[in-house]
């Protein structure tokens, strides 16, 4: 397994809706073994590929984080078969650092995906486990928090990461190793 970078916001493969995979494959297996594996090292509860840069309809899900046993959940092409009640709560994402958003969401949904092996599954979530595969799949839709956010405190969040991206940038000048001194 390997470690992935994680794609942050205004990142334009974060707003490009997914196409389902195709099919099952090693290669698909082994790119949500790194999903998890970088969500774990990201302290996430969640993470959806197109976070990772990659355009598949695929996440990976751990709310309990591994404390009560194998709670990893590693879905192919999920969708929302069925949803109900409301609950709102506070949302932080890997992908919108320094974010946190109130967001109304459903309380329990019911998803239907494939597994790592190609089989079908239904799971019916509830709380947090509900809440996080909902964020998850809006990330296959496009659908990021801070489009969750008024017009103006998102104009406010962008320009904030777009100065922090360009403070991180070497400059070309900075990228040159420093003359040496004789």
């Amino acid at each position: 397994m390997s470690t992935l970078t994680i794609r942050t916001y205004p990142d334009p493969v974060l707003k490009e809706e997914c196409p389902p995979v195709e099919a099952v494959t090693q290669d698909i297996r082994r790119l949500l073994d790194d999903m998890a594996e970088t969500m774990y090292l990201n302290s996430g509860i969640g993470l959806a590929a197109p976070q990772v840069g990659k355009k598949l309809r695929l996440i990976v899900v751990d709310v309990q984080r591994g404390k009560q046993g194998d709670t990893l959940l590693k879905l192919v092409n999920p969708r929302i078969l069925n949803k109900e009640g409301r609950t709102k709560s506070e949302e932080g994402c890997l992908s919108c650092p320094d974010l946190l958003v109130d967001v109304s969401r459903f309380e329990r949904v019911t998803v239907e995906a494939l597994l790592p092996d190609g089989r079908e599954t239904t799971i019916e979530a509830e709380g947090l486990l509900a809440i996080c595969l909902q964020h998850e799949i809006d990330h296959l839709n496009g659908v990021l928090l801070v489009d969750r956010l008024s017009s103006l405190r998102r104009s406010l969040y962008r320009k904030k990461r777009l100065r922090e991206n360009a403070a991180s940038t070497p400059k070309d000048d900075e990228s040159q190793s420093p003359p040496r001194l004789l």
